[in-house]
């Protein structure tokens, strides 16, 4: 028996459907003051970051090579980006001579092109998918939908984020931001076919989600997927996932499409020898993934007969032109910094208002549109951590997430024409401009002095604009009555100040 009982009960979350999928919304300080209001968001976060937390920290302890083996991903990442343009050639020769066909696309409008014209001559109206970042950055469900193409995700949270109308919040879990009860919601109000009486119970859940994807599998043509790692020595594309969707997707359709960005190339099969132990226990705490699929051009009767690879630039090349910030193509997203990051997990990743939320976000997405336009939503990223280098401790692949973060920030702040200087910016300028000289430090301590005799001793927690950026989130500090240059001048001769003292010494 089929019900619809028309549009969900849980409003979608962002409420407005993006424009450019890669980076939308308000600033990052803006969205998240929005996004801390909700309660229900930070709980569901909270409890299933702590859970992910606690597994991978389990997982990867039982590793005593575990510290090798981030050294070993990291140099072998590091190794590719400086070889990129030489192993993509490898790649596109690899997978022609097995039978595949290799696309390159500049950018999202080039890549969503050529997907539609081979889901037309596929004769296909819809299709489904992969769970797949590369897609979502450049909106490919979106055109499809403008062309009339119906993609379905087939990933049981991407799932749930389509039937809400959501946007994802996590790089691997997509619907972080839903308990139960709303995932419950959604399948009643939007599934087509759902069993009555369903309750929130996890495989209820599961079950009905199972049912409502089996026949798409079993009528669709064309398949999308992006992957986890193309191999230049052979041409082979691996997808690691945890449901067996994706292995349904890679083998039952007769044509395969594959988005992948050009950061996800390896040089040699023996590579995914250390990237299948770190990525499982870096993204769910596992000591291996439940399905992993590779394929190698087409096999006769076996499989898709059609393989098209889409290798997609949007960005890449430009963030690789960035000799710090290009450790951002290193990420292997298994979300662990994300995980781990206490701005996130009060934020949640709408709040950043890109397909890549969290720590990586805050230096991928920056890089892939560029910070020359001055673009203010995309210039607060990098300044959406408290740097406390959780992210760099947690990353597989020994992202430096900290360093980049003060880069990039240095790049927002002094890129561009000067033409619209920023708060910060303008404040660290004056800085300069009294600590540069002597006389003017001089008499900017003694204003400064002035101001806490004149408070009394009173912690400031409100100033006017612009000094009420900083009061927002955080008081200032008690003004001293005296300047410790002022204070040293009054001392009589021949009085120590203790500089000399110990490190046991008396502090006060």
């Amino acid at each position: 028996m089929s019900t619809y009982l028309g549009m969900p009960a849980v409003p979608p979350k962002p409420a407005t459907e993006p424009v450019a999928p890669l980076r939308w919304g308000p600033t990052f300080p803006v969205a998240a003051h929005d996004a801390l209001a909700d309660g229900q968001m930070r709980t569901n976060l909270r409890r299933a970051t702590r859970t992910i937390r606690d597994k991978r920290l389990h997982v990867t302890a039982e590793l005593p090579d575990w510290e090798a083996l981030r050294d070993a991903g990291s140099a072998i990442k590091a190794d590719t980006m400086q070889r990129l343009p030489e192993l993509l050639e490898q790649l596109e020769a690899a997978v022609t001579a097995r039978g595949g066909t290799v696309h390159w696309a500049r950018d999202a409008a080039e890549a969503n092109r050529i997907v539609t014209d081979i889901v037309r001559a596929a004769g296909a109206r819809e299709v489904v998918k992969v769970k797949s970042m590369a897609t979502q950055e450049i909106g490919l469900n979106e055109h499809l939908e403008a062309e009339g193409v119906v993609a379905h995700e087939t990933d049981l949270a991407e799932l749930i984020v389509q039937l809400a109308g959501d946007r994802p919040s996590h790089i691997l879990v997509p619907a972080i931001h839903r308990n139960r009860d709303e995932i419950r919601q959604i399948f009643a109000s939007r599934m087509a076919e759902v069993p009555t009486g369903l309750t929130d119970d996890p495989r209820e859940l599961a079950m009905a989600a199972r049912a409502h994807l089996r026949e798409l599998f079993l009528r669709a043509d064309v398949a999308i997927s992006g992957a986890n790692f193309a191999v230049a020595e052979t041409g082979t594309v691996a997808v690691l996932e945890s449901e067996g969707n994706g292995r349904m997707c890679l083998t039952l359709p007769r044509t395969l499409v594959s988005v992948v960005g050009i950061e996800k190339v390896v040089p040699t099969y023996r590579d995914l020898e250390v990237f299948m132990q770190l990525l499982p226990r870096s993204s769910t705490g596992e000591r291996m993934n439940p399905y992993t699929t590779m394929w190698t051009g087409v096999t006769p009767d076996d499989g898709p007969q059609e393989f098209h690879l889409v290798l997609l630039d949007n960005g890449r090349t430009r963030a690789l032109a960035d000799e710090i910030g290009r450790s951002a193509l290193h990420c292997i997203r298994c979300s662990a910094c994300m995980n781990v990051c206490p701005v996130y997990e009060r934020t949640g990743g709408h709040a950043y208002g890109s397909v890549y939320p969290g720590p990586i976000g805050a230096i991928l997405t920056p890089q892939l549109l560029g910070l020359e336009s001055r673009d203010a939503a995309t210039a607060s990223l990098p300044f959406a951590s408290s740097l406390c280098g959780a992210c760099y401790d947690a990353c597989p692949v020994k992202i430096d997430i900290p360093t980049a973060l003060v880069h990039l920030r240095d790049r927002a702040l002094h890129d561009g024409d000067g033409a619209h200087p920023s708060a910060m910016g303008t404040a660290m300028a004056a800085a300069a401009a009294a600590m540069s000289s002597g006389g003017r430090f001089r008499w900017a301590l003694r204003g400064l002095a002035l101001a806490g005799r004149v408070l009394g001793g009173r912690r400031i927690r409100r100033l006017p604009w612009p000094g009420s950026l900083w009061t927002a989130t955080r008081d200032l500090p008690v003004l001293p009555r005296r300047s410790f240059r002022d204070g040293l001048a009054r001392r009589p001769r021949g009085t120590s100040t203790g500089a000399g003292r110990g490190a046991g010494g008396d502090a006060s």
